[in-house]
């Protein structure tokens, strides 16, 4: 098949709609569903970022995509009991790619309500079991076993997309773009990331452990394929806060950082003992949390909207509190995809645990960034790669 016509582009309006080689056949097959354009993207972006991911570690990887961006992603080592609860996957069979894809999507759960599934290896029947609990428009592996594929294709009354592609595609060395009916061409983002580009640390504190490296790798790994400016936090192999898209470094920081918080705010003891009404469903029980950490919670109890969720009033969680417990926070590593400005974003960064830092290095102020770093003993290297994606 060397097309596939689209029902319509990014809005209903954009007619016609298709992707298509130009010389070959499409490296996809479409085993269910209708996948539209902004689906393709997604899958194509992610399946990249998850291939990359397996190759860089070895390890299985996932990703959970959100409007070409990463909403998470993480790689396939095993669940604590904690993340089997805040993830909602207690109680259930998981292999190890079912554990990146349920790390991936944990990663920020509120995001990742209707995402695009990524996972770098064959697709099994856990993995499928646990993709037709969540809301999920869509999944792309290199395979599925029978058992999977059969799950998959009950899921959203059988409409599920489900789309295999070969692993051993490689795309052409350059790639073009229309914008206003204007063609750009570039050659294609083949730059690999690899444990070779953290050797360059810059700060008085130089121990960048094995653990600390792996995370890193998987930081500069989601930026590689985040819209920019982006700033990634990663902790145990999984990203915990992604902040993408925006116009300044330091509100990417902000944004992924607050996201990061939240992660960890989810694992409060007061989080984990909502007493939830029977029935609830996931994405309802998803908001809830969210409200209940946020400072919304006050005004939603004066509503009386708890008595839907909670069989009882919960008790809020105080500011103190969430001060506290996030500040017991640490070991995170995190990945930016262009130079840190100013110091201002260790500063932000530091605040919610971060140790370990990866980014380009190269601005006029690097000298009060990496004097930052030694402020708190946080590690930074210097990649001398620029990760832009657009």
């Amino acid at each position: 098949m060397t097309e596939l016509e689209l029902k319509y582009g990014c809005n209903p309006n954009q007619k016609p709609a298709r992707i298509y080689m130009e010389n070959g056949e499409l490296p996809i097959q479409v085993l269910n569903g209708k996948p539209g354009y902004i689906n393709f993207m997604d899958a194509l972006n992610s399946w990249q970022l998850v291939k990359a991911l397996r190759k860089a570690t070895g390890l299985p990887a996932a990703a959970s995509f959100k409007h070409v961006s990463p909403a998470g992603a993480a790689l396939g080592t095993p669940l604590t009991e904690t993340q089997q609860k805040i993830y909602f996957a207690n109680g259930l069979d998981i292999s190890p790619i079912a554990c990146a894809y349920i790390k991936a999507r944990g990663c920020d759960r509120l995001s990742s309500y209707g995402d695009w599934a990524a996972l770098s290896d064959v697709c099994d029947a856990p993995t499928a079991r646990f993709l037709a609990l969540e809301v999920s428009d869509g999944v792309i592996a290199p395979g599925y076993t029978d058992e999977a594929l059969e799950i998959l294709k009950t899921k959203r009354k059988g409409g599920y997309n489900v789309v295999q592609i070969d692993p051993a595609y490689e795309p052409a060395p350059i790639e073009r773009r229309n914008i206003y009916g204007i063609t750009f061409e570039q050659g294609y983002n083949a730059f690999e990331i690899h444990e070779g580009l953290l050797e360059n640390i810059v700060t008085e504190n130089k121990e960048l452990p094995d653990a600390a490296k792996k995370d890193l790798l998987l930081a500069l790994l989601t930026l590689k394929y985040t819209q920019s400016n982006s700033v990634c936090y990663v902790k145990d192999g999984q990203t915990i806060g992604v902040g993408a898209g925006q116009q300044s470094r330091i509100h990417c920081t902000r944004l992924a950082g607050n996201k990061a918080d939240t992660w960890m705010l989810r694992q409060h003891p007061k989080v984990l003992a909502l007493p939830f009404r029977p029935g609830i469903r996931r994405p309802n029980r998803d908001n809830a949390i969210d409200v209940y950490i946020s400072d919304e919670y006050e005004d939603v109890l004066a509503d009386g909207a708890w008595q839907e969720i909670f069989t009882c009033r919960p008790e809020p969680l105080q500011p103190e509190e969430k001060k506290a417990w996030i500040a017991t926070l640490s070991g995170v590593s995190v990945g930016s995809d262009a130079f840190f400005p100013f110091g201002d974003n260790v500063e932000r960064a530091r605040k919610s645990g971060v140790q370990y830092i990866a980014q380009p290095g190269g601005s006029i102020r690097d000298d009060a960034v990496i004097e930052a770093c030694n402020k708190y003993g946080i590690v930074m290297a210097f990649t001398g790669m620029r990760l832009f994606h657009h």
